[in-house]
């Protein structure tokens, strides 16, 4: 099976190129190779590679600068990929598409299920919702999977964060009153592969909306001591957590105070596993460990 997956250098990408084996090709493409900015090279790049199923994993992510830049993550989140979506649609092929807790206004006292209603806060959030409203729209043989708090041992990511921090300070302050599942790249990209497969097999019920995430709650400061503690036992970085509230550390994007995900759908329909975030922030961890770089 050969899958084209929209990104290359984030995250989610990466970790997707990681799960390719002799039965698995994955082709990812960056934006040199396909400038969503430019939607006509979409349709263009779907037909040249010629795949078996679709993943986007390309997004505008920088929450607090999307308040800034509104049409640019627009454009990215909402726009592109309705039109990946429509090109899905005409080729017949199956489509998954990545989306965020921040489409919720997080208050909800319980995990979010698929099937509640939307609020986005942000910017980012809107842009996202807007591609989900696109994706479900487009009548393509599409699944669109929810996910939170999302690391690896590679880019931009709150662990990554950390232990930049803990290199340099004693004690970090971390917000204790927004609560999450975090979610290690590595599951959340053997998700995708699941629902692709599905898909791809037109599998009973593989289409819609999922959410997927570490299994078991943490606010942001419960994840830090996590962090620091495995860090601690490796040599790497490590510092005291101070428990601060969302109003001492105000920033511009307006954050879910609960970001929780309901993943009972994904479990039961595509028999995804969902591994507890403590257990998958270990196998992290040892990555890091093995390349600190």
């Amino acid at each position: 099976m050969k899958i084209l997956v929209f990104g290359k250098t984030g995250q989610l990408a990466r970790a997707l190129r990681g799960n390719g084996d002799e039965r698995l090709t994955i082709i990812s493409l960056n934006r040199d190779q396909c400038d969503l900015a430019h939607l006509d090279r979409i349709e263009f790049a779907i037909a040249r590679e010629d795949p078996d199923a679709v993943i986007n994993a390309a997004a505008y992510t920088a929450v607090d600068k999307a308040e800034g830049e509104p049409a640019l993550a627009m454009a990215l989140n909402g726009t592109a990929p309705a039109a990946i979506s429509a090109a899905c649609k005409q080729a017949g092929l199956p489509l998954v598409h990545v989306s965020t807790d921040y489409v919720f206004d997080g208050l909800k006292t319980e995990p979010y299920g698929e099937s509640d209603p939307v609020a986005p806060q942000s910017v980012y959030g809107r842009s996202k919702a807007a591609g989900e409203d696109a994706v479900l729209g487009s009548g393509a043989n599409a699944a669109i999977i929810r996910t939170s708090w999302v690391y690896s041992a590679q880019g931009s990511n709150f662990v990554r964060t950390m232990l930049s921090l803990a290199a340099t300070r004693d004690e970090i302050s971390v917000i204790a009153d927004q609560v999450g599942r975090p979610t290690w790249a590595s599951d959340l990209a053997r998700a995708c592969l699941a629902a692709a497969q599905a898909l791809a097999a037109r599998e009973k019920n593989a289409s819609g909306v999922f959410h997927y995430s570490g299994a078991g709650d943490a606010t942001w400061a419960d994840f830090a001591e996590a962090i620091f503690a495995e860090a601690a036992k490796r040599g790497l970085p490590s510092a005291r957590v101070r428990p601060v509230t969302t109003a001492e550390y105000p920033t511009a994007a307006k954050r879910p105070p609960n970001s929780r995900l309901d993943t009972r759908k994904i479990e039961q329909v595509l028999g995804v596993p969902v591994r507890p975030w403590r257990d998958a922030l270990a196998l992290c961890m040892d990555e890091i460990a093995a390349h600190p770089a």
